[in-house]
């Protein structure tokens, strides 16, 4: 398979035609071997309008969503970030010029994505994804909807900083971004987005009587 005709096709058909303009983020796009950040069987769908499989119960999020995501937290070169469950935007951002740590639970997932972002200069971090690992980025990314976000994901941020994640708690959701103030933080919803939910990430079952 021709992956970099593959990947430049992704970005003509599936970002570009989604209002994503960061030329940045396009260039990065263009160059970023997605199909590393795969299970090897399902590197065949890297480039396609799907979730291709890391490890069970782990996916890379659709083109089309991660990319707009990805604009939406307005990255700048020079700037620090912390993926959550996002490798596919840790290397991006990575290859756009910003410093990186990739936080993942599954040992399962790092041992397939690892060896690709540590070759780029990503720092890899294996912990539970509700602590996040070192605090004061300037941006917060989540690869995956959750139904409910921690605190801890804010407070993360440091002032000015952005967080981008999409929530959702039902068939479709919505990406959000969070801007962390002086004093508390603003909110808005972005565009809709039904990416698959972060193992762990579930609403929880309650009962009623």
């Amino acid at each position: 398979m021709d992956f970099h005709a593959a990947r430049q096709n992704m970005v003509e058909s599936q970002v570009r035609v989604n209002d994503v303009t960061d030329m940045g983020l396009q260039l990065a796009m263009r160059h970023v071997q997605r199909e590393r950040l795969c299970a090897p069987s399902q590197s065949f769908g890297a480039y396609g309008e799907v979730e291709p499989a890391i490890a069970p119960g782990r996916v890379l999020m659709k083109p089309r969503d991660i990319s707009k995501l990805l604009q939406t937290a307005e990255p700048r070169s020079g700037e620090t970030v912390l993926a959550i469950a996002a490798p596919y935007a840790a290397a991006v951002l990575k290859h756009a010029g910003l410093t990186v740590t990739a936080q993942e639970a599954d040992p399962r997932a790092m041992a397939v994505i690892e060896p690709y972002l540590k070759e780029l200069g990503v720092t890899c971090v294996t912990a539970d994804l509700k602590t996040p690992a070192g605090s004061d980025y300037d941006i917060v990314i989540v690869e995956g909807a959750v139904a409910e976000m921690p605190a801890s994901w804010l407070k993360a941020l440091k002032v000015g900083g952005r967080l981008a994640v999409v929530l959702k708690d039902g068939p479709v959701g919505r990406a959000r971004l969070y801007l962390r103030l002086a004093q508390g933080f603003s909110e808005r919803d972005v565009f809709d987005s039904s990416p698959s939910t972060v193992p762990g990430f579930e609403r929880a079952p309650s009962f009623e009587f």
